[in-house]
């Protein structure tokens, strides 16, 4: 019966489902103290996440049964991936997995090109690896719509991202388009998503940057439980731990020499599995000593010679400011920093800024991490995604260095804070 009435409310024209979908929304803006909501960093967080994942996964069709009983991908293994979960009396009960763009691109790029979206410019972060316990599947969204929030919270304020993608079962999209208001980037059904098992798929994707006007306009006028405006963008849950950074870093990277191996290496054989060319990946990833033991030794001899900057570049995310001289006065021009090196930095500027001047920058590295410096812009790219600039510092200062070197040496989010 629950079949029937399910494919009769689906031939519903979306004007009529849609609605409907918003109007059984129940989100309740102050769940229980005993909810805890915090990025997995340890190995029993991870693991529980990871089983979680296999039984629904398993239950689903969407996978077959690991001998180890949890799904792991090459994905978790990078610092771009973050893996959220939700525990109920100290019980991980709730998972979600926010890939951020690394060397391994995206999961959905084996089926879907992303470059149009690329070109409107923002970080790209593909939400994944959803999972809720079966004891708390039929709650109303009890865990969902928390671990939903924190997702968005994340993406919105720590991630730096603007796009989110997902690719998801056919069923299950409407609930992504009704309440979330994801639109399909094609609407052809992807008919085998090997990611998945074969299963087939649906490809969306959700503007961050529009999202708030979308659900202000859609959800205007509802009670607070009912509505998702107030639930995602106004409300704050003291159940969610968010993360502590000592720099406006990008990711929350928690894979330790002793995590990789014994996910990748011990539990499954994962590393074992990968090709030459991502083993290498992972090798430019992870330079560190302590990784070497746990790393995947190549099949063959290298394939060609990597490419290595004489100052390595690093993921950011921070508020500046770069002033220069003028025949008019001194004239500032507002910056976002998202990538710096040892000498330099590159920004993202929306005033025509030219190349060739010096000036000086005043840039927050962390809320407790200033610096003022004395910088040439070098060069400049003009996109339809923006216009990025690139400067070369005269000397790096004390708070600088230490902050490339901690971005050098710290893998994790707790060698960065420490």
């Amino acid at each position: 019966m629950r079949g029937v009435l399910r494919r009769a409310f689906g031939m519903l024209p979306t004007s009529v489902r849609f609605p409907f979908l918003r109007y059984m929304i129940d989100c309740d803006p102050a769940p229980d103290s005993r909810l805890e909501l915090k990025i997995a960093d340890t190995k029993e967080e991870l693991e529980a996440c990871f089983h979680l994942l296999h039984d629904a996964y398993v239950g689903s069709g969407f996978m077959k049964p690991h001998p180890s009983g949890m799904r792991i991908t090459q994905y978790h293994a990078l610092p771009t991936t973050t893996t959220l979960c939700a525990k109920y009396e100290g019980r991980v009960v709730g998972t979600m997995s926010m890939i951020r763009e690394g060397v391994f691109g995206f999961p959905l790029q084996a089926i879907f090109d992303l470059d149009p979206l690329r070109a409107e410019g923002g970080k790209i972060a593909e939400i994944s690896a959803l999972a809720v316990h079966p004891d708390f599947r039929k709650t109303g969204g009890w865990i969902l719509f928390p671990l939903m929030k924190f997702m968005y919270q994340y993406c919105t304020k720590y991630f730096d991202t603007r796009h989110l993608v997902i690719a998801v079962n056919p069923d299950k999209i409407q609930l992504y388009e009704a309440l979330l208001f994801f639109r399909r980037m094609q609407q052809k059904t992807i008919e085998e998503y090997d990611f998945a098992n074969g299963a087939p798929a649906v490809v969306a994707s959700l503007d961050l940057r529009q999202a708030p006007a979308i659900f202000r306009e859609a959800y205007k006028g509802r009670p607070l439980r009912k509505n998702l405006y107030k639930y995602f963008v106004e409300l704050k849950l003291p159940n969610i731990r968010l993360p502590q950074r000592r720099y406006h870093t990008t990711n929350d990277p928690v894979m330790t020499p002793d995590l990789l191996d014994y996910f990748f290496n011990q539990r499954s054989d994962l590393f074992a599995t990968l090709d030459d060319r991502k083993k290498s990946l992972l090798w430019s990833i992870y330079t560190m000593a302590e990784y070497r033991t746990v790393l995947p030794l190549l099949d063959m001899d290298p394939v060609g010679p990597v490419h290595v900057r004489q100052h390595q570049r690093y993921s950011i995310c921070c508020p500046g400011v770069v002033t220069f001289a003028t025949a008019s006065g001194m004239r500032p021009y507002i910056l976002n920093v998202i990538e710096i090196s040892l000498s330099g930095f590159q920004a993202e500027c929306e005033l025509d800024l030219d190349v060739g001047q010096e000036g000086e920058a005043m840039i927050e590295l962390g809320e407790s991490e200033k610096t003022t410096l004395k910088v040439t812009s070098v060069r400049k790219t003009e996109t339809d995604a923006g216009v990025f600039v690139g400067f070369k510092l005269a000397e790096p200062d004390r708070v600088w260095r230490e902050c490339v070197a901690a971005l050098e040496v710290g893998h994790t989010s707790y060698d960065l804070m420490n």
